[in-house]
């Protein structure tokens, strides 16, 4: 693997403190720096260059009127696990962005969410080796009886930063 950009150099440094300090270490950086992430209180479980969990609860200010969490957080909780891990990899060179965001409402969700995401070795090796390209992240979101109430195809690009 290649050297770590800023966020997995942030990352790496979080990972070094004692357990009880990693998360809500990684959970105020995270959502200082994505706005919307702070203000629906996403949280991070893990976060690797192959692989994310972020988990949405189903709190009254992310509820839709049927008292379940909302199909924008729905949708937020997929974009974010796919987006850090997409993050964690992208060269310091480049600007990730959101291509397609499709979700696919199924079923009703019950209670909390948990999204995951991953990578494969493939897709990493093309973030870091092509100036510009894009990427279908893969990620399921599934809630508290872990079914799956949304499909989501979550396709993003990286291109050179501008000057």
């Amino acid at each position: 693997m290649s050297k770590n950009n800023r966020l997995a150099s942030l990352v790496a440094k979080i990972e070094r403190l004692p357990n009880s300090l990693r998360l809500p270490a990684l959970n105020f950086v995270l959502r200082r720096t994505v706005k919307l992430v702070g203000t629906a209180k996403v949280e991070v479980l893990k976060l690797t260059k192959t692989e994310s969990e972020f988990r949405l609860r189903n709190r009254k200010k992310v509820q839709n009127h049927i008292g379940t969490v909302h199909a924008a957080g729905m949708a937020l909780i997929a974009e974010t696990a796919t987006g850090m891990l997409v993050g964690m990899n992208v060269p310091d060179d480049k600007v990730p962005v959101i291509k397609t965001l499709k979700v696919d409402f199924l079923k009703r969700a019950k209670g909390d969410l948990v999204a995951k995401a991953h990578l494969t070795e493939a897709q990493i090796n093309d973030i870091l080796t092509l100036e510009k390209g894009e990427v279908e992240v893969a990620v399921s979101v599934t809630d508290d009886e872990t079914k799956e109430p949304i499909a989501c195809q979550m396709v993003w690009a990286w291109t050179p930063k501008r000057s």
